[in-house]
């Protein structure tokens, strides 16, 4: 099974995140099947590669639960399901 996780990157005391597909079996500085997308909690940034997330999630993938905020936040859900007014 694949899931959209972060994956820890930067120095020490300044943790920047990648977000990546993963098998479920991997360690989280395993090998990734693709990057798509890049999360800075510090300076509250994020880089998504929308139609790489949405291919993804079409295929069964899912997001653990701090990738599922950083993807609602910036309404991700709405162009995978734009018939549901509100995701839970």
């Amino acid at each position: 099974m694949v899931k959209l996780r972060l994956k820890r990157c930067g120095r020490k005391q300044r943790a920047t995140y990648r977000i990546v597909a993963m098998d479920v079996r991997s360690r989280r500085e395993g090998r990734d099947l693709r990057k798509v997308g890049f999360y800075d909690p510090i300076k509250k940034q994020t880089d998504l590669n929308v139609p790489a997330i949405l291919y993804f999630l079409e295929r069964g993938a899912q997001p653990t639960e701090t990738v599922r905020d950083i993807l609602k936040k910036s309404e991700v859900f709405t162009e995978l399901c734009p018939n549901k007014i509100s995701l839970n």
